[in-house]
């Protein structure tokens, strides 16, 4: 698509590059399938092009296909949902992760992969954090453990980057962010990280992720018991004042 539009438009691949700020390499390459376009470009491209919204459609649709079939349905309810709700335990979450962050993370893996598909599955990952800024706002909020902000992934630089987004996105009025304190001997999540999604209808999923084995959850009583599980959590965790106090904390010691 973003070929026929150039052609269409009468530009180089070197030409449309110097209107959109990236080189005629990077053109190349998207156009060739061969790295998926950052939002940025796709924004860029679409405007001086004249696709008036079409290679931004073409472009979530790029990133979503890096998501495993399986988990599709799941990410195309996220987007829309009224309330998302997660406690995590070893990592930031990929909705609140930076973009260098999760390159970090992507890059991490075994079995390793090649340059450009953890390029793909960082750009699924920050399409999916849209859901942030939509509107009308869902209700959003995590329940993190202190390690999960602690390890000190990417290097010091991408580390306080990482926290100080999570500060950020806490600060928004429709999401709340809430540290797990250290000093509780037991709590309600000890069995393991969970997601939890309240869809456009109403209707109530689950998601959740252990070792490369992932799960979605629909049927009850193991769909209810996740959702009674998260709601002890948030009464179990500091308060969303006291977590930003948290963050704060080891972000100034970085």
């Amino acid at each position: 698509m973003l070929r026929f539009f150039r052609e269409r438009a009468g530009l180089s691949q070197e030409a449309l590059g110097s209107k959109i700020g990236y080189s005629k390499s990077q053109v190349a390459m998207v156009e060739r399938g061969q790295r998926p376009p950052k939002d940025e470009f796709i924004e860029e491209a679409d405007c001086a092009l004249g696709a008036q919204g079409a290679l931004k459609a073409a472009g979530e649709e790029v990133a979503f296909g890096y998501l495993a079939s399986w988990f599709e349905p799941f990410a195309e309810e996220e987007l829309t949902a009224s309330a998302r709700h997660e406690y995590e335990t070893h990592v930031a979450p990929g909705m609140l992760q930076t973009e260098e962050y999760t390159r970090a993370v992507m890059g991490s893996g075994y079995p390793p992969v090649d340059d450009d598909e953890v390029e793909g599955r960082v750009a699924a990952r920050l399409a999916r954090q849209k859901l942030l800024s939509r509107k009308p706002v869902p209700d959003i909020g995590f329940v993190l453990e202190l390690s999960a902000l602690t390890r000190p992934i990417g290097g010091r630089r991408v580390h306080k980057e990482q926290l100080d987004h999570i500060l950020e996105v806490g600060a928004l009025r429709h999401v709340q962010v809430q540290v797990m304190s250290p000093r509780r001997q037991t709590h309600a999540g000890l069995n393991g990280p969970f997601v939890l999604l309240e869809t456009k209808a109403r209707r109530q999923l689950a998601y959740l992720e252990v070792q490369g084995h992932n799960f979605l959850v629909s049927e009850q009583p193991a769909l209810g018991n996740l959702f009674g599980q998260y709601g002890i959590l948030r009464a179990q965790a500091l308060s969303p004042e006291e977590s930003r106090d948290v963050i704060q904390e080891v972000a100034e010691k970085l």
